[in-house]
């Protein structure tokens, strides 16, 4: 049985894309539109106060207004944050709820609704992906948190230390990383997600005049070590290097599918603080030094699968150039995914939109963007949905291939055929289809050719939808015209199969 909404939803995206296809021709040519590219935007849930005055049934058609808006601006992944204080925006049995959810830690949503489950399941209908975004460290934003009974940090105080009035993990504790690892194993393991992701808050942002205060770590776990007060930093990055490790393993020995993903600081290091010249040259707080966070390592090793870069600042910046830095990451990207982590409030306010995105695009290792935060392009400051969904998001784009991870194609589809029913004229076919199986057709993505038109497949803007179902509503009009349609089946990482299956159609 088709339902009803299915058919609808292929229509509008039909629309969407023969609409914009005019605009498309004209404005930005095919090689400007590539066919895969990540397009993400995050959704933060920390400090916000919209979600703890909502009703269940006002989040679900918050979020669901939210997922269409942006499916029509063309992001394919939502990177959502799940976990802002070592609470949760979804149940579980180690960490409560979060108060920025209900308005009080502990409290359960109404009908104990998951958003979390919610909007997986809305994401992958609209063939969006799913990100869990989690703060590793952090469990007050202001150290005036009223914890929940059930918190860790009533058990457990002796894990935290308080700095800028933040309670935080004391990293340099080998529990904490235990008990980091134990809440990413049950996402993973409970949840359909598509990647863990964590930004920039691994050690705390240095405050002047305050040092951090893990003396009592170090002194138990550093020390016996053999690390020495001089190499004190040294011992912090290896902290940081054993938590991305470890959870890399876990996530790899629950759902090797799920991917880790990171967004830094958009400084690695400063030119002149390396010997031999190798950071930036860029003037401001670095991923190395002051976070204790080596990015390039964690790439190198193959611990995270994508970088994330959060390259805020303009073109023309005097302390961090925007151009300075794309190229130093493109330059030093030593392994994994590279997308480019864009702030558009700033982006936009300068005017600057369209020379990033094609220098984004113009650079072989940037195989995308992410958009900081998902509201900007929600209110459209400064028309930036429209710019995206009328130009540099005009054709849709699958996801980069993980090929790190998995490189071998997916089975075609098989029995394709176009019939009557009761929804209208429909495209459907056969694929096996498993979720504990990655290897297996996950979705798929579904082209329109004119009769006699060469088919190519790398041609973005030959793509009429991509749908986790096996069957599409055709655009049926007075049944003179002749069409070619290809069916394609994509994996969990990516990987597309090789021919499709073809089917000519009269519509």
């Amino acid at each position: 049985m088709f339902t009803n909404h299915k058919p609808l939803l292929s229509v509008l995206i039909i629309f969407f894309i023969t609409s914009c296809s005019v605009s498309r021709q004209v404005i930005v040519p095919v090689s400007e539109n590539p066919k895969r590219e990540f397009r993400g935007a995050w959704i933060q849930t920390a400090f916000q106060g919209e979600y703890k005055e909502m009703t269940p049934a006002e989040m679900r058609n918050s979020f669901i207004k939210k997922l269409d808006f942006l499916q029509l601006c063309g992001i394919n992944a939502i990177i959502f944050q799940v976990r802002p204080e070592a609470d949760a925006f979804y149940k579980s049995d180690i960490e409560p709820w979060s108060r920025f959810l209900t308005g009080e830690q502990g409290v359960a949503p109404a009908g104990n609704f998951d958003p979390m489950a919610f909007l997986i399941e809305e994401c992958h209908k609209r063939n969006m992906e799913f990100h869990a975004w989690l703060n590793p460290y952090r469990a007050s934003t202001a150290g005036n948190t009223h914890f929940a009974e059930s918190h860790i940090y009533h058990r457990r105080p002796d894990l935290f230390v308080k700095y800028n009035k933040q309670i935080l993990f004391d990293p340099g504790i080998p529990d904490n990383r235990q008990f980091i690892c134990r809440v990413v194993r049950d996402i993973v393991s409970r949840y359909d997600v598509d990647a863990i992701h964590m930004d920039d808050y691994f050690y705390p942002y240095p405050t002047s005049g305050e040092s951090f205060p893990d003396e009592a770590s170090f002194q138990k776990y550093g020390k016996s070590k053999g690390y020495t007060e001089a190499r004190k930093t040294d011992w912090r990055r290896e902290n940081v290097n054993m938590l991305i490790r470890e959870l890399k393993r876990t996530i790899l020995l629950t759902k090797p599918w799920v991917r880790f993903g990171i967004s830094p600081f958009g400084i690695y290091r400063n030119k002149k603080n390396t010997p031999d010249g190798s950071g930036s040259n860029t003037n401001g707080l670095q991923n190395y030094d002051d976070l204790y966070a080596d990015i390039l390592r964690w790439e190198k090793e193959g611990w995270i699968d994508y970088t994330i870069p959060q390259i805020y600042w303009e073109i023309g910046h005097p302390a961090a150039d925007y151009t300075t830095l794309i190229h130093w990451w493109n330059e030093n990207t030593e392994g994994g995914h590279l997308y480019i982590g864009q702030d558009v409030a700033r982006t936009m306010k300068a005017g600057q939109l369209t020379q990033k995105m094609r220098l984004a695009r113009a650079l072989p290792n940037v195989q995308g963007n992410c958009f900081w935060p998902a509201n900007e392009v929600l209110w459209n400051n400064g028309r930036v949905a429209d710019s995206l969904r009328r130009h540099y998001h005009c054709s849709p784009a699958l996801i980069p291939a993980y090929t790190n991870l998995h490189d071998r194609s997916p089975k075609d589809v098989k029995k394709l055929k176009a019939e009557w029913t009761e929804q209208g004229y429909v495209l459907h076919w056969q694929a096996e289809q498993n979720l504990t199986n990655p290897e297996l057709a996950s979705y798929f993505v579904i082209y329109c050719f004119k009769n006699k038109e060469a088919k190519n497949l790398n041609n973005p803007d030959k793509i009429v939808a991509m749908t986790r179902d096996p069957f599409f509503l055709l655009p049926y009009e007075d049944g003179k015209e002749k069409y070619v349609y290809v069916v394609t089946a994509v994996d969990r990482f990516h990987n597309e199969s090789q021919k499709g299956k073809t089917k000519k159609v009269k519509l």
